[in-house]
């Protein structure tokens, strides 16, 4: 992919998550993932129906009429999008990529950050570190991050959450907002899972193709494994087959389902076919009751 169109792709995802963030998740994003705490605004005159203990007692007996302490939040926040970039991201059935299903959440994302003035950072992962981006504010911070989603091609084909996140949790010290990104065809990740929820606002978003759980009848077919680059001549007109690709598949998401639960981070499951808008507008307004 040339530059050129590197950039055609950057400016259409732009203008379609732009457009997602700032009239359905900005607000969203806000009420879900509040501040640090409140910091000292002004004083102002009492009016009626504000809360007596807000007064400020020293400039009322100064000025010999009531006045109030204003507090507004302090929003001063970090986000971190953890995004796989394994081999498996590169496969979709329906009319696109899991990888481009990533990007554009991780994209919407961002963008909400940036509304509301917090810094954003990336981490790539496979079976190893791929890349880390710090966290820093502005939009062409935020294109920067969205052009590696778009161009970047990893070393390896090989998943390892753990390690991902072992990684996060020595490169944030401070308290953060983190969206871990992937189909998460992985497991043994139950320890490090917990040290880093415990530490950060963790959500979970698994992005799967239909085919991910299940595989039709048809006949023997040559199969690639994304990950390990083999390609098996497999027989799917087996029906012992295909249960065994279903169980693992299933146990694989109950095992993400589990964990995320289990460490109090949240958890997200969208198809790369279904509408992952009205998925993560259902979490945000859930989160931020």
């Amino acid at each position: 992919m040339d530059t050129k169109e590197i950039l055609k792709k950057v400016r259409k995802i732009e203008i379609k998550t732009r457009r997602l963030s700032d009239h359905i998740f900005g607000g969203e994003y806000h009420s879900s993932f509040k501040g640090r705490g409140m910091t000292f605004s002004e004083v102002r005159q009492y009016q009626f129906g504000d809360d007596v203990r807000a007064i400020d007692w020293n400039v009322t007996a100064r000025y010999n009429e009531p006045y109030i302490k204003v507090f507004e939040e302090e929003r001063e926040l970090t986000m971190m999008l953890l995004v796989d970039v394994s081999g498996s991201e590169l496969f979709g059935t329906s009319n696109q990529f899991k990888k481009d299903t990533v990007t554009e959440i991780a994209a919407t994302l961002a963008f909400s950050a940036t509304q509301n003035n917090d810094k954003v950072g990336l981490i790539l992962f496979s079976d190893d570190i791929e890349l880390f981006i710090p966290p820093k504010k502005g939009k062409s911070h935020v294109l920067r991050i969205i052009r590696e989603l778009i161009e970047f091609k990893p070393k390896s084909k090989k998943t390892n959450i753990s390690e991902a996140l072992k990684f996060l949790s020595s490169v944030l010290k401070k308290r953060a907002i983190v969206f871990m990104l992937s189909d998460f065809m992985d497991d043994d990740y139950e320890k490090t899972l917990k040290i880093a929820a415990k530490k950060h606002d963790l959500t979970g978003i698994r992005i799967y193709d239909k085919h991910d759980q299940e595989i039709p009848n048809l006949g023997v077919v040559p199969m690639l494994d994304a990950e390990s680059g083999a390609i098996n001549l497999v027989n799917t007109s087996s029906k012992l087959v295909r249960k065994s690709y279903k169980t693992n598949a299933l146990r694989l998401n109950n095992y993400y389902v589990d964990m995320f639960k289990r460490s109090g981070a949240g958890s997200v499951n969208t198809r790369v076919d279904e509408n992952y808008v009205k998925k993560l507008l259902g979490y945000f307004k859930h989160k931020g009751r």
